[in-house]
């Protein structure tokens, strides 16, 4: 059941992007980042379909913690960057080469992340599902933390 949720919510959010375009996910990411956010990083790291990705400022060298839609499926994670490939934790995170990850209770450590066109054939078939082109998409390997405190 969890399962086909994340698979309407991740394919909803796509559409729901490719609808309102760059400019308006800009407006949503600002709101989002002040706003809900702060909320979000309270529930996210306990639901099947979101996570938290713990990175740090590239320039500042400061630890940030931001929520995303994520997909779990088999030591991998994917998350549709519907605010581009240039957000701040997107590129902090493709810096650095890892990052911590809160989902379902559990530390994870994502591996080797790479930014990759949407339909590529190693994503998986729900997240290539009806997406148009140019968009992207953060994968990576995960590795679960069993000595890290767990959220």
């Amino acid at each position: 059941m969890a399962g086909k949720i994340a698979d309407v919510i991740t394919v909803g959010a796509v559409r729901i992007s490719e609808l309102l375009g760059p400019g308006g996910m800009r407006v949503i990411a600002r709101v989002n980042k002040y706003v809900t956010n702060p909320i979000q990083r309270r529930w996210a790291p306990y639901l099947p379909y979101c996570a938290v990705v713990e990175h740090t400022g590239r320039k500042s060298g400061k630890g940030y913690r931001t929520p995303v839609m994520a997909l779990v499926d088999g030591g991998t994670l994917t998350v549709m960057l519907n605010y581009g490939a240039g957000a701040d934790w997107v590129r902090n995170t493709v810096a650095a080469g890892s990052a911590g990850i809160l989902h379902r209770g559990r530390r994870y450590r994502l591996i080797d992340p790479v930014v990759v066109p949407a339909d590529s054939a190693e994503l998986p078939a729900v997240v290539r599902e009806g997406v148009t082109t140019g968009r992207s998409a953060l994968y990576g390997r995960l590795v679960w933390e069993p000595d890290a405190r767990t959220v």
